[in-house]
């Protein structure tokens, strides 16, 4: 027997934004997985270091209703979902060739009614997500009221003290505190609001393989939820 979607609802940091954990997200994550090894992963887009594959057809039908009755009780988003994007995702860039936004934690929109899922799909749980106070600003999300402010003040750090070495984001950086790790699990998902800092939590033994058999296999998502 199936079990149960187990949901948490918690808060990221002083500013106190969601966080929703759900466990046991999807009914047949095994499935999933078989599934993504048998289509073909391209080099992604929009700065995401590594590859995407298209999810079956009915993967989120299947989670909508969970996600809607999360996003009500942690968002206070009860309007309809609109997906913006959703594949599945393997981070597999080597360090060296990361450019500059992928060595910084980053923000994926800037309104309100914009959430994030991630739900992790490697049966060795693996790297999580990790939430960033950016130091000189304080802030820990960018919404449009604070944009340019923050993209000033990280422009004239980097141009002053140079731009952040070759790797992943991990932990505590010059510019940015790490305020919460949330660890992968097998067949966890993650919904925040897209304009929190974040990164992926990506450990330096990480193979970072693009195999979806052996690497860090995710389905991301992007939705807009009125």
């Amino acid at each position: 027997m199936r079990r149960m979607t187990l949901v948490r609802i918690e808060s990221i940091g002083a500013e106190a934004q969601p966080l929703v954990i759900l466990d046991d997200f999807a009914r047949d994550p095994d499935g999933l997985r078989s599934f993504a090894q048998a289509v073909d992963f391209t080099p992604a887009l929009n700065h995401f270091p590594g590859v995407r594959a298209v999810l079956p057809a009915d993967y989120l039908a299947m989670q909508l209703p969970i996600i809607a009755a999360a996003a009500a009780e942690a968002f206070g988003r009860t309007g309809p979902i609109t997906v913006v994007d959703a594949s599945f995702s393997i981070v597999s860039t080597p360090a060296g060739e990361l450019a500059i936004p992928q060595r910084l934690p980053h923000i994926d929109a800037f309104t309100e009614d914009r959430i994030a899922l991630v739900h992790y799909l490697s049966p060795g749980d693996g790297d999580g997500t990790a939430f960033f106070r950016h130091r000189s600003t304080g802030f820990e999300m960018v919404d449009e009221m604070r944009r340019d402010l923050f993209f000033r003040h990280l422009d004239m750090e980097m141009r002053h003290g140079g731009v952040p070495l070759p790797e992943y984001v991990l932990g505590d950086t010059p510019l940015f505190e790490c305020i919460r790790t949330e660890p992968a699990r097998y067949n966890r998902a993650l919904l925040y609001r897209s304009w929190n800092l974040h990164s992926g939590a990506i450990s330096p033994d990480n193979a970072l393989s693009a195999d979806p058999g052996a690497g860090r296999l995710t389905v991301t998502a992007f939705l807009s939820i009125g």
